[in-house]
């Protein structure tokens, strides 16, 4: 692929876990204009394309995977300290590393103190975006550095290292809700530009809340599918990811708000009497994605469930191409899960 100058960062808080002035959980962000003299070079990268059938995938944690003196890296917790641990990784026979949400997000989200543990909460998994094409600033060693091309650059520059090493970077994208929360929540991006067309709403304007997380991004309207097909476009051909896994992904089969067969198909369909966040058997969506020229020839992997019961584990539209997570949870795996989020606070 060749070199490249087309990205977009949130400028905010540079250190993550710091409070902004005044003590403010939510200061003030801006996007940065790229300049056309800021160029990544790629140095001829190209995608590995490997089989699905030939991964071994390593789920990681960023910020957890190294952030521990135990890891000593030079740069703990960050994209370089990933990049760091990327032989021992080979070593160990992992061909994928997939990328707990790297969206910019707000660890402060839920910020207030823990009288339980004498300490403060963090959002430490980051499942709720602020940003869908910038990765995380604070993720990066670099920090505010040239108004966040600093972090652009260490994210580009860990996959490029990854692929290297014949290791592929997929991403846990989080297109299901947005950290935007329900009807009372913060004014960020979406709910100032077109409330109702961004979010799955009731008829007195108040939330459907199929991901459990206060809202539901409107995934099948045309405007936001277009979005997220957009979105993704932009994590593999500017930064060179291989592939995603979907977040609650059976809220991108939901149907959106006002359904019309007219607006989304181009023509009406007999017996069309579709409510709003009924499961779809050919969401329009899944159907963009899964024939988009670019998206068609990366891994797609869907968690297929999300918080309103909508289980399709084994029946997940795939067109032929998408994965599923398996639906069925050990209960060894359960309890390490709920040990590691008690721990979370450690920022380990």
């Amino acid at each position: 692929m060749p070199r490249s100058d087309n990205y977009e960062a949130i400028v905010s808080r540079g250190e993550y876990g710091v409070l902004g002035p005044e003590d403010d959980c939510w200061p003030p962000m801006a996007g940065m204009v790229p300049s056309a003299s800021d160029q990544f070079d790629w140095e001829g990268d190209l995608p590995l394309k490997f089989p699905q059938r030939d991964l071994v995938i390593y789920e990681m944690h960023v910020r957890g995977f190294t952030n521990h003196e135990s890891s000593e890296t030079k740069y703990p917790g960050t994209y370089l300290g990933v990049v760091e641990k990327l032989d021992h990784l080979k070593e160990l026979g992992v061909n994928c590393i997939e990328l707990m949400p790297c969206h910019e997000f707000n660890e402060l989200e839920y910020y207030s103190y823990n009288s339980v543990l004498g300490d403060y909460k963090f959002n430490f998994w980051g499942y709720s975006t602020v940003n869908f094409f910038s990765p995380m600033g604070r993720y990066s060693s670099a920090g505010l550095s040239n108004c966040g091309l600093g972090a652009i650059n260490e994210f580009k520059y860990l996959v490029k290292e990854a692929h290297k090493r014949g290791i592929e970077v997929i991403m846990d994208v989080v297109f299901n809700h947005t950290a935007e929360g329900n009807e009372n929540g913060p004014i960020l991006s979406f709910r100032g530009i077109d409330n109702s067309v961004f979010y799955t709403l009731a008829p007195k304007g108040e939330f459907y809340n199929y991901s459990g997380c206060g809202n539901t991004f409107n995934c099948n309207n045309p405007i936001v599918r277009q979005f997220i097909v957009d979105c993704l476009r932009y994590w593999v051909t500017e930064m060179h990811v291989d592939g995603f896994r979907f977040d609650l992904a059976s809220i991108l089969t939901r149907s959106s708000s006002s359904w019309n067969a007219v607006n989304v198909y181009g023509n009406s369909i007999d017996g069309d009497v579709i409510t709003t966040g009924t499961p779809l058997t050919s969401p329009p969506l899944i159907d963009m994605i899964s024939n988009d020229p670019i998206l068609r020839g990366v891994k797609l992997i869907a968690e297929a469930w999300d918080c309103g019961g909508l289980y399709q584990v084994g029946m997940f539209p795939h067109w032929g191409i998408w994965s599923e997570w398996n639906g069925k949870v050990s209960l060894e795996t359960f309890l390490v899960t709920i040990f590691i989020s008690g721990c979370s606070h450690l920022g380990i």
